[in-house]
């Protein structure tokens, strides 16, 4: 394969085409020079006129090759320059577009690395206590056609409002039993006033029964305790109004 076959850019073919015209003209310089027959003592006999011409022709030409060939490799340096040039700006425009595709396989990776998280996250309305599909699908027929995600948010609703009421309920129990401590507390404490009474009778008692004269001792203690037990009863029958 010959050289213009293997480069193919026009700018190398002048320079290559140039060159060969400048060694032809050197080859023809050195072929005009071996034409003049030396003489014996070794020195080239005079050129005629003629030869001087021509030969003063071929040196300009010759020049004029070399001026070319000089004018064509500043050229390639310029082009060499502006090469190295766009390729240091495509190297950065690859380097740049490469940072940003490896950010974006990145983003990608972390994009499904949060997809997997939320589609394997053990959520909390999972454990909630719901009643069974069917048995809410038969309790609220308007929600048979929803899809799985509006059916699971109508079960929620519908456990959140059992929740709700089951929470008044409790609340109100919680009123009634604080209200049945009260009244416990209220009847502790009227039991403990009737037994400091009846301590106060007993006292009383013992002191009065040696004391009292003989028609007295049956009759009017008798009556007066009577009297103090109707009193002390009245307490404890309330107590049992109340239990009824």
């Amino acid at each position: 394969m010959t050289v213009p076959n293997i480069v193919t850019d026009p700018f190398l073919n002048s320079v290559l085409d140039v060159s060969t015209l400048t060694r032809d003209q050197c080859l023809a310089l050195f072929n005009l020079a071996e034409t003049y027959p030396l003489a014996n003592s070794g020195a080239p006999p005079p050129p005629s006129r003629e030869s001087q011409q021509n030969s003063i022709k071929q040196h300009k030409l010759l020049n004029a090759y070399i001026s070319q060939l000089r004018g064509l490799n500043r050229e390639a340096i310029l082009q060499v320059r502006q090469a190295k040039q766009a390729t240091a700006e495509a190297r950065q425009e690859v380097d740049r577009l490469h940072l940003q595709l490896q950010n974006l396989y990145y983003e990608q990776r972390h994009l499904r690395a949060e997809i997997t998280a939320c589609e394997t996250y053990d959520h909390k309305y999972r454990q909630l206590p719901l009643i069974a599909v069917e048995e809410f699908l038969r309790q609220h027929p308007e929600h048979e056609g929803n899809d799985e995600n509006a059916l699971m948010v109508a079960r929620i609703n519908q456990e959140y409002t059992e929740r709700e009421a089951l929470e008044q309920v409790r609340q109100g129990l919680l009123k009634k039993k604080q209200g049945l401590i009260a009244d416990n507390k209220k009847r502790r404490e009227d039991l403990a006033n009737l037994d400091r009474d009846l301590e106060k009778f007993i006292d009383v008692s013992t002191w009065l029964i040696p004391t009292a004269p003989p028609y007295m001792a049956n009759l009017d203690f008798m009556k007066l305790i009577l009297i103090f037990l109707i009193k002390a009863a009245k307490p404890i029958q309330k107590l049992f109004e109340k239990d009824q």
